[in-house]
C-alpha cells in the first residue's frame, strides 16, 4: 500500500484535476459536485467491487461443475455492492470518443438502482448529458490512475472522502453543511464503539457516522449489516442521496428519511436507539417555540424562549433530543458549541437535570 504521504499527493492531484475539467463544463461549482460525486462513487464501489470478487468465486456453491452466477447478497456480506458489468468503471474508461460516454454512464447507474431498491432515484443521471463526450472521457481517466489499480486497503474510501471534504470547504451544498471532518466521525464512534443495534443520527449529513459505526465494527471482524441498524434524519433532499450513496459504496443500508428534526420525528425512537451521533448545527435561533412545546423529546421543559415566540438557542434541544432517543443503556456522542457548557438560565437548568439522570 503506498504511503500516507503519496496518497495524500494523489488526493490532490485527483482533486485538481477533477475540478480544472469544470472549466470544460456547463456547471457552476455548486451544480458540478454531484456528477463528479457520482463517478467517485462508481470508481470507489469498483475498488470494492475487486477486493472481494476473487474471495466470493472461490467460494461460490458449483452445479454440474460450474459456479452459480455471482449475486448482490454475495456482496452484501462482504461490505460490498454488486456491479453489472456495465456498471464496472473499467467498461467506461475503455470508451472512445466516439461512444456515448453520457448514455453509458446513466446505463451504469441505472444497473445499479435496479439491483438495490434503496438508491432509486438517488445516483446523479441526467447530470451527465450536460458535460462534454471528451471531458467526460479525461474525467473518468482522472479518477483511475495507474498507481492505485492495484493498492490493497480502502485506499478509494479515503479519496472519496477527502473530494466530500474539498466539496464542503468550496462551499458546494449547504455551506458544507453535508461533511463532518472523518476524524472527527471517527473519534466519536471509537468511544461510543458500537457493537450491535440501533444507531440514529438526527442530522446525517452525508452519513459519516453510520460509515464510521461501521468500520468500528469491522475491526472486531464482524458484519455490521448484521450488527447495526442505521436511520438518519436530514433536511436536504440533496443530501440525502450523498447519505445514501455514501452508505451504499460500503456495501450498508440505512432509513434516512427527509425531515425538520426539531418539529419531525419519522422514525418514532423515542427511547429506543442504542446510539445517537450527530454533529447538528449549532446556536439555531429560530426554532418555533409553539411547534415543540409539547413535544415528548424535551422531558426537561422548552429552554430558553425570546418575546418572537422562538428559541434564542437551540443547542439543548438537540441536546434533549439525543437524550430522549436513547434506551436505558443507550449511549450519545455528539459534536455541540462549546457555548453549551457554560450557557447559563433556562440552558443551565436542562444541564443540571441532565447531570441528575
Amino acid at each position: 500500500m503506498p504511503q500516507l504521504e503519496h496518497i495524500e499527493a494523489i488526493e490532490k492531484r485527483l482533486w485538481g484535476a477533477a475540478d480544472t475539467l469544470r472549466a470544460n463544463s456547463n456547471y457552476a461549482s455548486n451544480e458540478y459536485f454531484m456528477p463528479v460525486m457520482g463517478l467517485v462513487f462508481l470508481r470507489h464501489a469498483y475498488s470494492r467491487y475487486l477486493g472481494v470478487k476473487d474471495a466470493i468465486e472461490a467460494n461460490l456453491p458449483k452445479r454440474s461443475g460450474k459456479p452459480r452466477a455471482l449475486s448482490k447478497e454475495d456482496f452484501s456480506q462482504q461490505s460490498a455492492i454488486f456491479l453489472q458489468s456495465k456498471a464496472q468503471f473499467d467498461t467506461l474508461v475503455a470508451l472512445t470518443d466516439s461512444d456515448d460516454r453520457a448514455r453509458a454512464i446513466i446505463d451504469a447507474m441505472e444497473s445499479i438502482e435496479s439491483d438495490y431498491e434503496n438508491l432509486r432515484g438517488v445516483l446523479p443521471k441526467s447530470e451527465y448529458q450536460e458535460l462534454d463526450n471528451a471531458v467526460l472521457g479525461q474525467l473518468l481517466r482522472t479518477l483511475n490512475p495507474d498507481e492505485l489499480k492495484k493498492v490493497s486497503g480502502d485506499v478509494f474510501g479515503r479519496i472519496y472522502e477527502y473530494f466530500l471534504t474539498q466539496f464542503a470547504d468550496q462551499k458546494a451544498h449547504d455551506g458544507g453543511e453535508f461533511f463532518t471532518p472523518v476524524s472527527l466521525v471517527s473519534l466519536i464512534a471509537h468511544v461510543l464503539e458500537p457493537d450491535s443495534g440501533t444507531v440514529l443520527d438526527p442530522a446525517c449529513g452525508s452519513g459519516g457516522m453510520f460509515v464510521q459505526s461501521a468500520r468500528v465494527v469491522e475491526q472486531r471482524h464482524e458484519n455490521p449489516t448484521e450488527k447495526l441498524t442505521f436511520y438518519g434524519l436530514e433536511k436536504n433532499a440533496t443530501t440525502i442521496r450523498l447519505a445514501k450513496m455514501n452508505l451504499a459504496v460500503h456495501g450498508l443500508e440505512g432509513d434516512i428519511q427527509k425531515a425538520i428534526s426539531y418539529y419531525e420525528d419519522p422514525h418514532e425512537l423515542l427511547g429506543k436507539a442504542n446510539y445517537v451521533m450527530a454533529n447538528p448545527p449549532f446556536n439555531v435561533d429560530e426554532i418555533d417555540a409553539d411547534k415543540i412545546k409539547n413535544d415528548p423529546r424535551l422531558p426537561f421543559g422548552l429552554p430558553g424562549v425570546n418575546k418572537k415566540g422562538k428559541v434564542s438557542n437551540g443547542n439543548y434541544i438537540w441536546i434533549s433530543y439525543f437524550y430522549s432517543y436513547l434506551s436505558e443503556q443507550g449511549r450519545a456522542g455528539f459534536v455541540m458549541s462549546s457555548q453549551a457548557s457554560s450557557a447559563g438560565r433556562d440552558e443551565a437548568k436542562v444541564r443540571q437535570k441532565l447531570r441528575k439522570r
